[in-house]
């Protein structure tokens, strides 16, 4: 029987143009098979069958407009279909069924049934038990009060936390029905999260670690050192690993698993100032030697070590740049979160590993390190484990010298849903805090403010007795037994390798939600009276023979007078006790960190035919460049090789860019699936939200955006899996906005496309100054291995995306491409048919035409993306009324062009005996005539990156100024890159340069009304 296939809801479009036909009769179809592609001015959509069987009848053409309930195919379905059959198929086109959504709420409510196993308590012995007292002196009734605790005591011993966590929460809920309106804190009282009682103590031998951990403290600070000693503009940082050692020697020898060819690995995020502590470890280890210790901060020359993690300058070291603060937290979010991705899209295994990522106190108050926690609890990314290093000191003071850090944190991380866990005070309190009956040292403990803290560790242990005990009488009795240096010794949680450890087991077994350790230390520790918590610590580089001393001896390293004087590095014998426990503990754990490599298979780069429509004339047909762009988009996405590997990126703009298509065709990616059913449902483009889907939407975050780009575009590295990241976003919105981001792209090798839509100054015509882009291929341009481009039309577009494909996922070359689109309707020439012009567009510029009708006066037109049309209507111009032939020349990139500029030129002036070679600038115009006119939709400096090159008369225009408001006629006038200015100018130049009568240009003046005496668009 047939069957019709109809035109479904397209939302506001009525006539829209079929522009591919993907079905042909007698082809068999399933269900959500693309059989046409139809395309409006501002988005282009494949529309999916309904129906499954064989293709019967076309009843459509490419070119025919069509609008909703147009007959597109008959199917001849095999068989008779019954009336509950086609009750059902009615019921499918639902996309979300009820059946569905009342199964997973079942599946729901019964994982929350099973999660309600009440936590059997731990049985306390009989001397544990105590009475509970409470301080009267801000208590109007005590007894009740005692009443109240006693009676939640009562409740953890018998039922455990879980109930009487849910029994607090039902009178804080009835508090606030009652009318109560307080807020209460989301922070817990100033101790360790884990109770003594409740810790996992490291099953590693303390004293072998202890002396490994001293080694490694030692070498990292004779490195520094020694560096400086040297030279002392080399710098660098001894105090940030000092106060870090353990936190980072406890994951290293118990938690992080390296990658090999059973396992993928854990990924971790160093802290950038903690580098010296990897290099000192690596040295033990055999994979760092002496020599290359003593090139720390040396890089020009083979062997040095960079002075902070960066993969480009150690692309077998290091796997994230993470120096610049708060980067390294919202990219290891992100990170999370694409490994998450991966598993949800089946191209990668889950077997359970974890990103660490390591912060300073002071990093976090940059907004990309706090900025999208929220995301990463509501992902559920317990994937995600944050190490915040809080040793309470910036950079020249006090984090928060008037407060309190870690309650601070402690509070936004379990308010934006995270599992907190505290790791404040060492094992040297825990008898202390159980002798305190009337928490009165609990208090103490959370009265004293940071700035306090830090005193107490620079002062020694009778001023800690006096200023912190010394407040009440009863905290001064308690530790009246204990002398001085008793006090002095009570240690801090992160240097507590007990304590850290027990930390970092809670976290890996956390569920459900990303975990963050708060852990304090010490700022500088061990380093003395040179740098021990005072406020010179991080800029501390040099250590005088006394302090060194002190280190060693405070550390045990088995150094002499003499070496320590000489300031000698200590590495035990390969057979020595230390060395063998190092390396076992890194076999165990699958191998040596931080360490990078990739095993990612290549791509195989997409035929030509995938690109030719684009290469082909749109005849009257009127497009911008997205729209090509997301044409050629659609086609990929039918190669098998390159398809599953695509990973479209929205900062929330996809219907702006014609991307809609793409939410039902693959998915926007939703690690929960869709739970609800969109306002849209019965629309082709609907918002459509698939734990499989491809399609990552990041709302507004551009630096959220940038961090998913970067992970997905150094998969190869961390998953050994290619993938294609293409981020599209405002392009003014892009490197002004992550600049940062985009240098730290570069520098961890990065692949992938950024695309930089609704380009240029005049042409997002109405938006206004924020939104005007006149130069991203500025702040491009400064990135080494970023390749930027500003095409005009749909061939250009293509043969540049299509060699960007085979150089990233081919070939494998570590750099990525940023290109600009645009809004712009207008129609598209043919590819010319000379071979030169694929060449000219990927090195930066080809001959687009020849305007030679009169051999006389001649000018070198030279425009790029939104401009060069004008410049085509200036020469047409010219010919006609003027009688000056032109060649125009379409730019496609004057960065391309620039750089190689620089590198010919560079090897000329180094080999002044060898015939020099000739720039790609030079081998297009050395044989032309005339000045040259250059003009672009970005500030003049753009098309400036070449004036030292050209050998002619060079004049630049360009959109300098702020952008505004307006048509894009009106914009172009003002900013003076119209046809008529360009025109103008032209004529001007040849005057100047003595070829044609001043008066031409007098005339053209008067004509397009252009105002001499008009201030220039920068000072408007």
């Amino acid at each position: 029987m047939l069957n019709k296939v109809l035109v479904p809801d397209i939302g506001d479009f009525e006539k829209v143009e079929i522009i591919e036909v993907l079905v042909k009769t007698g082809d068999k179809i399933k269900k959500n098979d693309s059989i046409v592609t139809l395309e409006s001015d501002k988005s282009s959509v494949e529309v999916p069958s309904t129906l499954e069987g064989t293709v019967e009848n076309i009843n459509i053409k490419i070119g025919d407009k069509v609008s909703k309930g147009d007959l597109l195919i008959s199917v001849e379905i095999e068989g008779k279909k019954t009336e509950e059959t086609k009750k059902e198929e009615k019921e499918e086109k639902i996309p979300l069924d009820t059946e569905k959504i009342i199964k997973e709420a079942e599946t729901t409510l019964k994982k929350k049934e099973d999660k309600i196993i009440l936590d059997k308590p731990k049985e306390r012995k009989e001397t544990e038990k105590s009475t509970i007292q409470v301080n009267s002196k801000e208590d109007l009734d005590p007894v009740e009060t005692k009443e109240w605790l006693e009676s939640l005591s009562a409740v953890l011993e018998k039922d455990g936390k879980n109930r009487a966590q849910f029994l607090i929460k039902q009178l804080i809920e009835h508090s606030y029905k009652e009318g109560s309106d307080l807020v209460l804190s989301r922070n817990t009282p100033y101790i360790n999260t884990i109770s003594p009682e409740e810790e996992i103590k490291s099953p590693g031998d303390q004293n072998i670690e202890r002396k490994i951990r001293s080694l490694i403290r030692w070498n990292a600070a004779a490195m520094v050192v020694r560096a400086n000693k040297k030279n002392s503009e080399l710098g660098g940082h001894i105090g940030t690993f000092a106060s870090a050692a353990t936190l980072y020697d406890v994951g290293m020898n118990h938690f992080w698993r390296a990658k090999n060819n059973k396992f993928g690995g854990d990924l971790i995020y160093f802290q950038g100032h903690s580098a010296p502590g990897m290099y000192a470890r690596a040295f033990l280890e055999g994979r760092i030697n002496k020599s290359e210790l003593d090139k720390f901060r040396q890089e020009v020359k083979p062997g040095g070590l960079s002075s902070y993690p960066h993969p480009w300058l150690m692309p077998k070291f290091w796997q994230f740049p993470t120096v610049s603060m708060g980067l390294g937290p919202i990219m290891s979010i992100y990170q999370a979160r694409f490994n998450k991705y991966l598993i949800n899209r089946g191209l990668l295994k889950d077997e359970g590993r974890k990103i660490w990522c390591h912060l300073g106190d002071g990093e976090t108050d940059e907004p990309e390190s706090l900025g999208a926690i929220g995301l990463a609890a509501r992902e559920k990314l317990d994937n995600l484990i944050f190490v915040v290093n809080c040793n309470l000191q910036r950079l020249d003071g006090p984090v928060r010298g008037n407060g309190k850090i870690i309650q601070e944190l402690e509070g936004i991380f379990r308010g934006a849903g995270w599992n907190v866990i505290k790791v404040i005070w060492g094992s040297y309190w825990d008898s202390l805090l159980s002798k305190d009956k009337s928490g009165l040292l609990i208090k103490r403990m959370g009265e004293a403010l940071d700035g306090e803290y830090q005193a107490f560790k620079a002062k020694g242990g009778a001023y800690v007795r006096e200023n912190f005990f010394g407040k009440y009488p009863e905290l001064l009795n308690l530790v009246s037994q204990m002398t001085d240096k008793d006090i002095w010794k009570l240690n801090r949680g992160g240097h507590d390798p007990h304590k850290v450890y027990s930390a970092y087991h809670s976290a890996m077994q956390n569920k459900g939600s990303p975990s963050v350790i708060l852990a304090k230390t010490i700022k500088g520790y061990g380093m003395g009276k040179s740098g021990e918590s005072i406020n010179i610590t991080h800029q501390q580089k040099k250590l005088d023979e006394n302090d060194l001393l002190y280190y060693r001896d405070r550390f045990d390293v088995p150094l002499t007078n003499e070496q320590v004087k000489n300031i000698e590095y200590y590495k035990p014998p390969e057979n020595s006790p230390e060395i063998k426990y190092l390396k076992e503990c890194r076999i165990k754990l699958g191998g040596n960190l931080p360490e990078r490599s990739s095993f990612a298979k290549a791509i195989k780069t997409p035929q030509q035919d995938i690109f030719s429509a684009m290469k082909e004339s749109t005849g009257e047909k009127e497009m911008s460049t997205t729209m090509v762009l997301v044409r050629m988009l659609t086609n990929l996405l039918r190669d098998k090789n390159v398809a599953p590997r695509l990973v479209p990126i929205i900062p929330d703009e996809a219907r702006t860019f014609g991307m809609e298509g793409f939410f039902n065709k693959i998915g926007i990616y939703a690690h929960e699936g869709q739970k609800y059913e969109p306002v849209d449902s019965e629309q082709l483009s609907f918002y459509r939200e698939d734990i499989k889907g491809q399609v990552l939407e990041e709302g507004l975050t551009e630096a959220g955006a940038m961090s998913s780009w970067i992970a997905a575009g150094t998969s190869y590295s961390n998953h050994d899996i290619s993938m294609i990241p293409i981020y599209l976003f405002y392009s003014m919105f892009g490197f002004q906005r992550i600049g940062d981001l985009a240098w730290a792209a570069g520098d961890n090798q990065t692949r992938g496309f950024l695309i930089g839509a609704t380009s240029g100054r005049t042409t997002l015509a109405g938006e206004g100054l924020q939104h005007g882009d006149g130069h991203s291929h500025i702040l491009s341009s400064v990135i080494p291995n970023c390749k930027s481009y500003d095409p005009t039309f749909g061939y250009e577009l293509a043969t540049i995306f299509r060699e960007g494909l085979k150089r990233m996922y081919e070939k494998r070359e570590n750099i990525f491409y940023y290109i600009t689109t645009m809004n712009e309707n207008y129609p598209h020439p043919a590819m010319p048919k000379d071979k030169s012009v694929e060449e000219g567009i990927l090195q930066g510029m080809y001959l687009f035409k020849e305007f030679k009708n009169h051999k006389k006066t001649q000018i070198q037109l030279l425009g790029s993306g939104a401009i060069l049309r004008e410049m085509i209507k200036a020469a047409e111009i010219l010919q006609n009324d003027y009688k000056i032939d032109s060649n125009v020349w379409s730019v496609t990139s004057f960065n391309e062009l620039r750089k190689n500029a620089i590198e010919i030129e560079r090897y000329n002036l180094l080999n002044p005996d060898k015939n020099p070679k000739k720039t790609f600038i030079e081998s297009c115009l050395s044989k032309t005539e005339g000045p040259i006119v250059s003009a672009s939709d970005y500030i003049r400096m753009n098309s400036d990156q070449i004036r030292p090159f050209v050998g002619k008369s060079f004049y630049s225009f360009g959109t300098d100024g702020y952008g505004r408001s307006d048509t894009r006629k009106n914009l172009r006038k003002f900013f003076e890159v119209d046809k008529e200015h360009i025109v103008t100018y032209s004529l001007s130049i040849l005057a100047k340069e003595q070829l044609i009568s001043s008066k031409y240009a007098k005339e053209a003046i008067k004509k397009y009304n252009i105002d001499p005496e008009k201030p220039i668009p920068t000072k408007l």
